[in-house]
């Protein structure tokens, strides 16, 4: 069985998250601790992410939920490493005018196709991201694109603590 290690957004994922939530439960899951969660840098980001990635015994399944998905496609576009998959949830537009000064680093994103499957979740009405922008990642990034509805950023302001869907869909990447 492949381990799965999440990958939260700037700020961390709070005891409510869905990410949270399956931290332990969803077949001994766990969060990659990234060196300064209020602070990002996507370097320090990247070396978390390929220290955790190292440290397992087989390829891993990757879950990244905003900032935390563009770690991975940063991560993926230097890395020889082999993952199982990624499910990329609600990526991070810090590409957008409005974008906070301090993740400006992580732009610009990666287009390159990822080297392992890959599924894209976003919602309709996603403050961080249009649904335009996720549909063409996930083309660009060869994934798969699921669009969730109104669902907001999918995180626990926007009702998300188990998330029975994302569930399924971390089950259709294993």
């Amino acid at each position: 069985m492949s381990p799965i290690l999440l990958l939260p957004g700037y700020r961390n994922a709070g005891p409510g998250h869905w990410q949270s939530l399956w931290e332990g439960t969803q077949r001994g899951a766990r969060r990659v601790d990234m060196p300064n969660w209020d602070f990002p840098h996507k370097v320090d980001w990247v070396e978390a992410l390929d220290d955790a990635v190292t440290a397992c015994t087989e390829p891993p399944l990757l879950v990244g939920h905003g900032l935390g998905c563009l770690t991975i496609v940063h991560w993926a576009a230097t890395s020889s490493r082999e993952v199982r998959g990624a499910l990329l949830v609600a990526p991070a537009d810090v590409e957008r005018r409005d974008t906070p000064a301090l993740l400006l680093g992580f732009g610009p994103i990666p287009r390159e196709t990822l080297p392992f499957p890959a599924l894209v979740a976003a919602s309709s009405n996603d403050p961080f991201l249009s649904l335009r922008k996720a549909r063409a990642l996930a083309t660009d990034w060869g994934a798969r694109f699921v669009d969730l509805g109104p669902c907001g950023h999918l995180d626990q302001a926007s009702g998300h603590g188990e998330w029975p869907l994302g569930e399924a869909l971390l089950q259709e990447l294993m």
